[in-house]
């Protein structure tokens, strides 16, 4: 149907963006890097229109930008194979929202490699609990910073979690170096200790390490079964090949974990093919849906798992559910559990460490109407076709 939808002479004749105002369902702290994080969380949403009917999604474009997209033919917005064409990779997400409606398909069923994925159709896609940052420094002592962090990580088990990612690096900053590399071990051990030998521990350093300061908090903290160590310091190939040849004296199976930051994103990706990353996590919103389906393709039939990042954005939890069916290797979704008023997610749920994905058109969300369209008349915009 792809194809006689582009002959159809269809084109947006409305956008309109607002942001809506979320609230994270606990007070996060600290990284290595950042001061407190809070719990409140912006939201920015665009809404098309093309045809009689609306797709919506993330979207960071300017009033501008969508004044110049207004009137474009269907035709100009996707490929044959209903990929969005890079020059509207700016509202990608409202554009296949919008044709996963008009197919009556959801999002993954577009773009579902088949028996080439694993996650399976419709997909139980494996997540973390992304939202442990450093809640502890308020307190003095290790053994009592110790209990109170597995106190979070009790909680995040509670709401059906059973991977989790521990934000490290405290003696970046926020502490002395030598005391919070201690507190940062401490901790890892306190989690495995109060998850048990099953659930899933990562930690990510925010670039916050050395190679040395890695290697002694991973050989201390070797009885933990870490699943993955992501950013440990700033990307330097010499450095990860030193770091990959000392785990495997070690007898360590560590993945290293990288891309966040896209600086060296061309590199990386070199990098990953040669053995030096084994996870690339490029964002699911600035670095996008349909160019991790072009790296998809490119990583097609090598050892490379995808998990993109998502954290600070409620919308990539469910998009991430999307795209995990048209990648070879994917791996988890960083899940940033967040609440926004006039968006409803029905039928998604958390059991047991994996997300249920419903099978629902686009991307299966809904938008309470009335409020959208009071947010957008209040502080957004809508721009429309004068014909």
């Amino acid at each position: 149907m792809i194809p006689s939808m582009l002959e159809s002479g269809w084109r947006i004749d409305r956008i309109e963006s607002c942001r809506l105002m979320g609230e994270r369902w606990r007070d996060i702290g600290c990284n290595a890097r950042k001061g407190r994080h809070g719990k409140s969380m912006p939201l920015d949403l665009v809404r098309i229109s093309i045809a009689g009917q609306t797709g919506f999604g993330w979207s960071a474009i300017s009033r501008t930008q969508a004044e110049a997209w207004i009137g474009t033919e269907v035709k100009d917005l996707f490929t044959p194979e209903g990929r969005v064409k890079p020059a509207y990779y700016g509202i990608e997400y409202p554009l296949l929202d919008w044709l996963g409606h008009m197919l009556n398909q959801p999002v993954y069923a577009l773009f579902d490699i088949g028996e080439g994925n694993n996650v399976g159709s419709p997909p139980i896609v494996p997540c973390y609990d992304a939202t442990i940052y450093f809640d502890d420094l308020h307190l003095d002592d290790d053994a009592e910073a110790v209990e109170w962090m597995q106190m979070k990580a009790l909680e995040g088990w509670q709401a059906g979690h059973r991977a989790f990612k521990i934000k490290v690096g405290r003696g970046a900053r926020h502490m002395p170096m030598y005391r919070g590399m201690k507190r940062d071990i401490e901790i890892i051990k306190g989690f495995r200790k109060a998850l048990g030998p099953d659930a899933q521990i990562m930690i990510d350093a925010n670039n916050s390490y050395n190679l040395n300061l890695t290697k002694e908090v991973l050989g201390a903290t070797a009885d933990v079964n870490i699943t993955f160590i992501e950013e440990p310091f700033y990307e330097d190939p010499i450095l990860y090949e030193d770091l990959k040849q000392w785990m495997d004296k070690q007898g360590l199976h560590v993945m290293i974990a990288d891309g966040e930051g896209l600086t060296v994103a061309p590199s990386i990706v070199s990098w990953a093919k040669n053995g030096l990353i084994d996870i690339l996590q490029f964002d699911i919103r600035f670095h996008g849906f349909n160019k991790l389906l072009r790296l998809g393709d490119e990583l097609r039939g090598t050892i490379v798992k995808q998990a993109p990042h998502n954290y600070g954005g409620p919308y990539g939890n469910y998009a991430s559910c999307h795209v995990a069916t048209a990648l070879e290797r994917f791996l988890t979704i960083e899940w940033d559990e967040v609440r926004v008023p006039g968006l409803e997610a029905p039928g998604y749920a958390i059991v047991e460490g994996k997300v249920h994905v419903p099978a629902a058109a686009g991307f299966g969300l809904h938008l309470d109407d009335s409020h959208f369209v009071k947010s957008v008349q209040e502080q957004g915009w809508s721009v429309q076709s004068l014909k």
